[in-house]
């Protein structure tokens, strides 16, 4: 099998997690501190996967300066779209709109809401899928860390989401096909990561990967934080700190 075929199929396995969780957020009533529980879990689990397999490779690709500078600048982009989706009815799309927060908007609160919340989630998950292409690019095979700490963490991120979703009043053909939309969407990330990327120097492809990092390590503090803090801020740090062991433990084993 083609190295381009196995990141198209990684994508693909991390992005289809997203599904599994607007299944359960849309389909099955789960406690507001269960969501947000399983959300700051998975909070831990991406801050490690940045640091020991993101930040960390591209220091040891291209030094500190491209490591910085991408970081950076991945955060700073992540920003800017960020604000650009709030302005558009897109600021609380991981609100599970459940609990005493803010909640997603309807279509009628804020017309146009609903295409920025589909632009939203493509821009948190196309950071993550497109590392998953890079990673193959260490050796010819695929960092499995990075896919299962993609795919832990994309299962509450589409279950609070979904399910703030439902409350806000849309269909279920409108919710599937976003996330259906959106792994295909990790498939090709993971794909162009791979076959586009590789063609550039170390340097660049470490301050790709540290690009990446910084994006989502944006959308962990503005996203997926609050949403966790808001349900079970007594608890919010010891469920990420479980996270981020998982994922370190796996890193070395």
């Amino acid at each position: 099998m083609s190295e381009v075929v196995q990141a198209g199929l990684w994508g693909l396995v991390a992005g289809s997690a997203l599904l599994v969780g607007a299944a359960l957020g849309y389909g099955v009533r789960i406690p507001q501190k269960a969501i947000a529980t399983v959300m700051a879990f998975g909070a831990g689990v991406l801050l490690s996967a940045v640091s020991f397999e993101l930040v960390d490779e591209a220091y040891g690709e291209g030094g500190l300066g491209p490591a910085a500078i991408g970081t950076l600048a991945g955060a700073g982009a992540y920003t800017l779209g960020n604000i650009w989706l709030a302005r558009r009815g897109a600021r609380h799309r991981k609100r599970s709109g459940g609990g005493r927060g803010p909640s997603q908007p309807t279509e009628g609160e804020q017309s146009g809401s609903g295409t920025a919340l589909a632009l939203g989630a493509l821009l948190d998950g196309v950071p993550e899928s497109a590392v998953i292409g890079v990673s193959l690019l260490q050796g010819g095979a695929v960092s499995l860390v990075t896919v299962a700490a993609v795919f832990i963490s994309n299962v509450p991120e589409g279950l609070s989401s979904s399910a703030g979703m439902k409350r806000a009043g849309r269909g279920k053909g409108y919710v599937f096909g976003v996330w259906a939309a959106i792994a295909a969407a990790s498939t090709v990330s993971a794909v162009l990561g791979y076959s586009v990327i590789g063609a550039f120097s170390p340097a660049v492809i470490a301050a790709v990967t540290a690009v990446a990092a910084g994006a989502i390590l944006a959308m962990i503090a503005d996203t997926m934080i609050p949403e966790a803090f808001e349900e079970a801020h007594l608890a919010i740090g010891l469920v990420t700190v479980c996270g981020f062991l998982v994922s370190f433990a796996l890193s070395h084993v």
